[in-house]
């Protein structure tokens, strides 16, 4: 009984994937729109009929997919003239067929399916994102030298390797000041930006989770690390402020919150001081119910870069006590 279940549950699985895949393929070409609900629905209740009369577990097969569109088919009657067809040959045309060999039927569906191929969406994704164009041909060579089903599962493991790596190395750069104005953006990507004297402005491009926090906390300490270096061999002004741009930061757990502990406990022992910008309504929430913000200081999460660089270019002008920001510049804090 056991044995049985694993198995419909499997056969299931890979029967629903394989249909809506090739349904979603042929959508493509014929600019329709497939729903998976009711696909996987319409599957579901042709099997639970079909079982009451000895059917084979069917499905949306690929083949007859691809012979069906070449054909011309436009609605499901062709279904109909085609199991007709099936079933005529079955009663009296088989032991026609019997000496044909199987290379001849298989060229059959290959060369209607070799119509299906796009040469230009594959050059497309190759211009556009390599990773996606590796996808796309992992699946077509698991397809090609195996089977639908290993082609999905390859196409599917590697999207979710790359869904794992972004989480677990999300993006991190440091952000310089546009000239004129009080926007800041990616120094690697806007290259007439420019760096605030005794500041340092990183921003980070993904949540913060138990998979990635280790990693940022490194690459936050390397960053520091770097901009110390640069500040020594050109001699500007010393290293005063670190501000974490967390627009990005959608959410944070508890291994997150720590890692920005951390973070600003080795901060605060190179003599530096830890700025937040823009957290979120929910990672504001969690700070705040974690006490971080009473260790950070409300007066030091701001609701923008900009306000949070002039808060600190106010500090490094006046050289006033840390206690005396809070009064100075209180229109622009988090009111917790």
């Amino acid at each position: 009984m056991a044995i049985a279940i694993k198995t419909g549950i499997v056969t299931g699985v890979i029967a629903l994937a394989e249909g809506i895949a090739v349904g979603r393929s042929f959508s493509m070409f014929k600019h329709y729109h497939i729903d998976g609900n009711k696909e996987m629905i319409a599957i579901g209740m042709m099997n639970i009929v079909g079982s009451c009369t000895s059917c084979y577990l069917t499905t949306g097969p690929f083949s007859r997919s691809a012979v069906n569109y070449n054909a011309g088919c436009k609605t499901a009657v062709s279904n109909i003239v085609m199991a007709l067809a099936v079933m005529m040959t079955l009663l009296f045309l088989t032991p026609l067929f019997h000496y044909t060999p199987l290379v001849v039927l298989s060229a059959i569906i290959i060369s209607a399916m070799l119509g299906l191929i796009d040469y230009d969406a594959a050059i497309h994704l190759w211009k556009v994102d390599k990773f996606d164009f590796i996808v796309c041909m992992s699946a077509y060579i698991g397809v090609v030298f195996s089977s639908v089903e290993v082609g999905l599962v390859i196409a599917v493991a590697i999207s979710l390797l790359r869904v794992l790596l972004f989480v677990a190395r999300p993006k991190t750069f440091v952000l310089g000041n546009i000239p004129d104005s009080r926007i800041y953006r990616n120094v690697e990507q806007y290259t007439n930006t420019c760096n605030v004297p005794g500041v340092l402005i990183l921003e980070i491009d993904a949540p913060i989770y138990f998979a990635n926090s280790n990693y940022l906390r490194e690459r936050i300490t390397r960053w520091i690390d770097e901009e110390e270096d640069r500040i020594k061999s050109s001699g500007e002004t010393s290293l005063q402020y670190v501000i974490l741009n967390l627009t990005a930061v959608g959410n944070i757990d508890t291994s997150g919150i720590s890692m920005i502990d951390e973070v600003k406990k080795t901060i605060e022992r190179r003599g530096l001081k830890l700025v937040l910008a823009n957290p979120g309504s929910e990672v504001m929430k969690k700070l705040n119910k974690s006490e971080l913000i009473s260790k950070i200081g409300q007066e030091w999460i701001y609701l923008t870069v900009g306000e949070a660089v002039g808060a600190c270019n106010y500090m490094l002008h006046t050289s006033k006590p840390e206690g005396t920001l809070k009064d100075e510049s209180a229109d622009s804090t988090w009111n917790v």
